[in-house]
């Protein structure tokens, strides 16, 4: 680790190995010697020629595909100190190593070739590690869910007692936010097109000139481009870069999977604060500096903290979308190489997390119920009143009279620092034909639940399995967290 200078905390602390390796330096420069190969092999397989005579001969091919991972990476610095150009600078060095293709590569390409075909690359490669985790968060949220899916637990509302809900039913809720990013993030990811190789302003016109202006052969440099990348198809047009248009749907997608991660954090930060739910705490943890009893959610902080990131820096690609000049304006270029990479590594961060939070969840029964049952017979009171208009009681009053015994009861509690004394108020009022046993039994958490279970067993059986099936060669993903 360096010392002497400014390193990212995404790379020393946030981000896994997996997800800096491919907005490395290496993967992208891999990645150009792959694009010119792909390039040199279409021109040759479209019979590209000069009085006659092939263009590029597959001895060239063969020498660029022998050197496709050993980069000389010091003759390419050396280079751009002179000529301050990184694509000459790469053409330069791999010329060097391939001295009979030297003259053929990046022929008829502009450096956008190069640049935002890997950079689309790249994005692909970014999806799909982030989807493998988010689908392994998605089935770990699934397994809490069923597992405490009948678990009675006090809902709320403007975090103010609200009807009870279950522990599995309020996951559900975090797991159906998850659930949407997925489908967002497989629509990004299904509709990824490459730029292509369109020249300077998206023309073609340096192909019009190698191909003597054959239309129908020139029609076909894309598509085969896109088919040795892996891609099934090019932009159908474009100035000089594809639309910055792409990266804010990107972006939109890593805000999305971060707005998910804080909602669930804050909800998990809130339980932990309740003492009904905590993150995982491990046997060494130091809570507090000073306060040595505290088991603070630091987990679930983190996962907030790095995703107020992630939703702000949404913005920049919306505003270089909109800001870009006619066919090309290299405004876009410094903000690019800063806003798309650190927003995946820091919601690989943030899915590592999560992985690492919902796996260790701790749920603690005793506490919730005894919570709940200190909400609950005002809650309780209007299946009260409807038994006791079963036994002969007068609605209306019986109404007014439980608005009374409520409000005295609440006082009980805030004002005094008692117990919840509802339920005895009721029994001892004559207007109420029940007493204070047939009360008490009125009191099953379970009763007050709705169908939260039965709404978690749908969602699992018809929405989450179905998924997780369809992607199990996804499943197994385990986190490690650095710090």
């Amino acid at each position: 680790m360096s010392t002497d200078r400014y390193v990212s905390p995404l790379s020393e602390r946030y981000a896994s190995k997996e997800m800096q390796y491919i907005f490395s330096p290496d993967m992208k420069f891999r990645t150009w010697r792959k694009l010119w190969i792909a390039l040199a092999e279409t021109e040759k397989e479209l019979g590209l020629s000069k009085d006659g005579k092939p263009v590029i001969t597959q001895e060239q091919i063969d020498e660029l595909k022998s050197h496709a991972e050993d980069i000389n990476y010091e003759v390419a610095r050396a280079r751009e100190k002179e000529v301050r150009h990184d694509v000459m600078s790469h053409v330069y060095a791999y010329g060097q190593q391939c001295p009979k293709a030297a003259g053929i590569i990046h022929l008829g390409a502009t450096s956008c070739y190069v640049g935002d075909n890997t950079d689309i690359i790249v994005m692909r490669e970014g999806l799909r590690l982030l989807k493998k985790k988010l689908v392994n968060v998605i089935a770990e949220l699934a397994s809490f869910a069923e597992r405490y899916k009948g678990q009675p637990t006090l809902a709320f509302t403007h975090f103010q007692p609200a009807q009870p809900t279950t522990v599995g039913k309020r996951a559900s809720l975090w797991l159906q936010e998850f659930y949407l990013d997925l489908e967002d993030l497989d629509y990004v990811l299904g509709n990824l097109k490459l730029l292509g190789s369109k020249g300077t302003t998206g023309t073609q016109a340096s192909f019009l000139e190698l191909f003597d202006g054959d239309q129908q052969t020139i029609d076909k440099i894309d598509p085969m481009i896109a088919d040795k990348m892996g891609f099934d198809k090019c932009f159908p047009v474009s100035g000089q870069t594809y639309s910055r248009k792409i990266d804010t749907r990107v972006a939109n997608v890593l805000a999305g999977i971060a707005a998910s991660a804080h909602k669930m954090s804050n909800d998990i930060r809130l339980l932990q604060h309740l003492k009904e739910v905590e993150e995982p705490f491990e046997k060494n943890q130091i809570g507090s500096s000073a306060m040595a009893y505290k088991r603070n959610p630091m987990r679930s902080e983190r996962i907030a903290s790095l995703a107020r990131y992630v939703m702000i820096d949404a913005l920049n690609p919306a505003i270089t979308s909109a800001t870009q000049w006619f066919e090309r304006t290299l405004d876009d270029s410094a903000n690019k190489r800063l806003s798309i990479p650190e927003g995946f590594l820091a919601v690989d961060g943030i899915l590592d997390l999560c992985l690492n939070v919902v796996d260790g969840l701790v749920v603690y029964p005793k506490v919730i119920e005894k919570r709940l049952l200190s909400e609950l017979p005002f809650m309780a009171t209007e299946n009260i009143m409807m038994d006791a208009v079963k036994l002969g009681g007068n609605r209306q009053e019986l109404h007014e009279r439980i608005r009374e015994l409520s409000m005295e009861a609440g006082r009980n509690v805030k004002v005094e620092g008692r117990e919840n004394n509802l339920l005895e108020l009721i029994a001892a009022d004559p207007v109420f034909p029940m007493d204070l046993e047939e009360l008490q039994e009125t009191m099953d958490p379970a009763r007050y639940t709705g169908r939260s279970k039965e709404q978690v067993e749908a969602f699992l059986r018809d929405v989450i399995r179905p998924v997780l099936e369809q992607n199990r060669d996804l499943l197994g993903v385990r986190a490690e967290i650095t710090v």
